[in-house]
C-alpha cells in the first residue's frame, strides 16, 4: 500500500448514497435523494435528439453553446431586470456542483476562510477544504432556520474570502427574504469578499413569495457568482447541465480553471435546452407544478404524528418527528427505510457537530401515486 495523507480525511460515503442503497436493498419508496421519478419532458428530449441529428455532436465552445447563453441572459433580463453578457459573464457547466467546485478552486487559497450556513448542501465544505481553505460555519436551527446577522458579522474577518449562500435552501425548504439579502449586501459592502449564491431552486418558490436573487441587489451582484441547474429545473438531473453568472472580472478567473477542469459540456443537451427555453412557461410554470405536489403531500399527512412548517421553496419538505421518538435522526431514517419501506434524509449530517433537531427531509418531486403511497406509510408511523 502506498503511504499517503488524505486531503479529505473526514469525508466518507455521502448520506445520499447510503440512504438510496438502503432504499434499493429494502425495496423502499425513495424520497431521500432530490430527483424526480417522472420523465424528462418529451419535447425537451425530442429537441436534444434533433440537436444530435443536426450536427451538435462535437465540442461546444468552452463557455457554452451561444444559443443557450443567450437564453440564460434573456431569462435574467425577463425575471430580474438585470443583464449578464453572454460572451463574458455566463458559463455553462456540468451541473451546479461543478460550478460551485470550480468557483471555490479559482479563488480560495490555503488558510482563506469561507462562511457557510448549516445545514448546508454537502459539496460546499469538502471543496473548501481540498483547496486549503477553512470553513467557518454558522449554524441555523429548526424550525425556521432564520439567520442571526449579528452572528454573521462576528464571523467575518480579514481572512474571509467568500460567503456561500443557498436560497431557496436545501435541505430546510426555507427562503431568504429581501431583508436577508440587504443585510448580506450591507455586511459585504466595501470588502473584497466574494459571494457564491447557490440558486438551483430559483424556480421553485411557493405561496406567491418571490425568489430574491443576488443579482437584484447591485452591490451584491458586483461580487457574486450565481449558480443554477437545468437538471433541477427540467426534471433530468442525470444530464448534469448547469451554469453560473458573474461580472466579467470574476468570470475570467472562473474560466481559467473551468477550461482545464471540464472545458466544455454536453453539446446536444445544451442546444436542446436552449431551444426548449424559447417558451418561458417551461420554467415559469414550475412554482405551480411543485406547489400542487407539496400541497398534496402535506394534506395527506396532516393527520400523521409528524409536525411541519410547509416548505417555502425547493422540492423538499422537512418533517419533525420529536413527538414520535427520541431516536437519533440517522437511526430513525434507517429504521423507517427498513421497517416501514420509506427512505428520507436525516438533517444532522448537514449540521455542525451533527446537531440533531429530530427532523427528516423528504423529496416531493415524485408522481402523485408515489406521494399517496408515501403519505399512507407516514400516517401509520
Amino acid at each position: 500500500m502506498i503511504a499517503h495523507q488524505s486531503k479529505l480525511p473526514n469525508v466518507g460515503t455521502t448520506i445520499f448514497t447510503v440512504m438510496s442503497a438502503l432504499a434499493n436493498e429494502y425495496k423502499a419508496l425513495n424520497l431521500s435523494q432530490g430527483f424526480p421519478n417522472y420523465p424528462s419532458p418529451q419535447l425537451l428530449n425530442d429537441l436534444v435528439a434533433n440537436a444530435m441529428n443536426n450536427g451538435y455532436n462535437q465540442y461546444a465552445p468552452m463557455a457554452g453553446n451561444l444559443d443557450l447563453r443567450l437564453a440564460i441572459a434573456n431569462k435574467f433580463q425577463q425575471l430580474y431586470n438585470t443583464s449578464y453578457h453572454p460572451d463574458t459573464e455566463i458559463t455553462v457547466t456540468a451541473g451546479a456542483t461543478q460550478a460551485i467546485y470550480t468557483i471555490i478552486s479559482a479563488f480560495v487559497k490555503p488558510n482563506d476562510e469561507v462562511l457557510i450556513f448549516k445545514p448546508a448542501y454537502d459539496c460546499y465544505q469538502p471543496a473548501i477544504e481540498v483547496n486549503g481553505g477553512k470553513t467557518i460555519a454558522i449554524q441555523l436551527s429548526a424550525p425556521d432556520y432564520s439567520v442571526n446577522w449579528d452572528e454573521v458579522a462576528s464571523k467575518i474577518s480579514s481572512k474571509t474570502k467568500m460567503i456561500i449562500i443557498n436560497t431557496p435552501h436545501n435541505p430546510s425548504g426555507t427562503i431568504w427574504s429581501e431583508e436577508d439579502m440587504l443585510q448580506l449586501e450591507k455586511l459585504t459592502k466595501d470588502t473584497n469578499i466574494i459571494v457564491l449564491s447557490d440558486e438551483v431552486y430559483e424556480h421553485i418558490v411557493f405561496d406567491g413569495d418571490q425568489h430574491h436573487s443576488a443579482c437584484k441587489f447591485p452591490d451584491l451582484k458586483a461580487r457574486s457568482f450565481i449558480t443554477a441547474s437545468f437538471g433541477k429545473t427540467f426534471h433530468n438531473t442525470g444530464w448534469k447541465i448547469g451554469y453560473c453568472c458573474a461580472p466579467e472580472d470574476l468570470m475570467n478567473e472562473f474560466r481559467k480553471v473551468h477550461q482545464f477542469n471540464v472545458f466544455s459540456v454536453n453539446h446536444p443537451a445544451q442546444k436542446g435546452i436552449a431551444d426548449y427555453m424559447a417558451d418561458a412557461e417551461t420554467y415559469l410554470g414550475l412554482n405551480n407544478f411543485f406547489q400542487q405536489k407539496r400541497d398534496l403531500f402535506l394534506n395527506l399527512i396532516a393527520e400523521s404524528r409528524f409536525k411541519f412548517m410547509p416548505s417555502k421553496g425547493t422540492y423538499f419538505q422537512v418533517l419533525d418527528y420529536s413527538e414520535i421518538t427520541d431516536e437519533h435522526d440517522v437511526d430513525f431514517a434507517k429504521r423507517l427505510t427498513k421497517e416501514f419501506k420509506i427512505a428520507s434524509i436525516p438533517l444532522s449530517v448537514f449540521n455542525e457537530n451533527n446537531k440533531d433537531d429530530k427532523v427528516l427531509r423528504f423529496c416531493f418531486a415524485k408522481t402523485d401515486e408515489t406521494l399517496i403511497k408515501a403519505s399512507e406509510i407516514l400516517c401509520r408511523i
